[in-house]
């Protein structure tokens, strides 16, 4: 079943967002060739109390840590460890809060230093395809249209979709109905509706699409060793457009 929220409900999910949004610029400044991931993961912890949330993800579904952090080939659910970041990785960093009983959701993939053309321009589509995939977030449109908006986009500049993740509706709990695709066929799916919270979330291969995951039962990485980037929005659908609650 898909919630639908009220205006007075996408008002209080704006907190947990903002954030989120907050406290990933936090994160954008601090990263550098020389830092460790765990050392984002325990500001980003530190960062969330302080403003009276507690981490989404720690502890959900048995997940450790506070952040994901996935490293180059590593696609989503990577774990911050001590190793030190160096010139030429880029790296994907997915936090989440829940603050006065609602979540707030979203993810981005930073450079460390130079890096690659090619990785650049991953990144670089990755994050487009998802302000493609927001802008038809709007009522009346169907579910698969944003799905469509994304992979269209993505495989057009010669990038592979992932199939295994999904974005998700989100408000109350992390992940609601219904799951978001970033791949399918326009027009199917159901109808967009005002109300509707989604977490629109692109997960982008600059080579083949398939994945697997590591024996620690989170880790997925590309099966080919290609790069992989991750953006992610918390977006509510209104009478008047897509609403980005987690941009700044």
């Amino acid at each position: 079943m898909i919630i639908l929220k009220s205006p007075q409900e996408i008002d209080r999910m704006r907190i947990p967002c903002r954030i989120v949004a907050e406290i990933l610029e936090l994160l954008r400044q601090e990263i550098r060739p020389g830092v460790a991931s765990m050392a984002l993961n325990d500001l980003a912890e530190r960062e969330a109390r302080r403003r009276g949330a507690q981490p989404a993800f720690k502890g959900y579904s048995g997940y450790p840590y506070s952040l994901c952090c996935s490293l180059n080939e590593q696609v989503v659910h990577g774990m911050p460890n001590n190793r030190e970041l160096i010139e030429g990785d880029i790296l994907s960093i997915d936090f989440g809060v829940v603050y006065d009983g609602y979540y707030g959701d979203a993810a981005i993939t930073l450079p460390l230093g130079n890096v690659s053309d090619s990785a650049k321009r991953l990144m670089e589509v990755t994050e487009e395809s998802l302000y493609k995939a927001i802008s038809v977030a709007i009522p009346d449109n169907r579910l698969f249209d944003i799905s469509h908006a994304v992979q269209s986009y993505v495989e057009a500049r010669g990038f592979s979709v992932v199939r295994e993740f999904v974005g998700h509706g989100i408000g109350k709990n992390l992940h609601e109905s219904p799951q978001v695709p970033n791949f399918g066929s326009p027009g199917r799916g159901v109808k967009l509706k005002a109300g509707m919270v989604l977490a629109i979330e692109p997960m982008i291969n600059e080579r083949g699409p398939d994945v697997k995951v590591l024996k620690d039962g989170w880790t997925a990485i590309t099966c080919d060793g290609g790069l992989s980037a991750h953006f992610e929005h918390t977006v509510a659908i209104t009478e008047h457009g897509p609403d980005i609650l987690t941009k700044l």
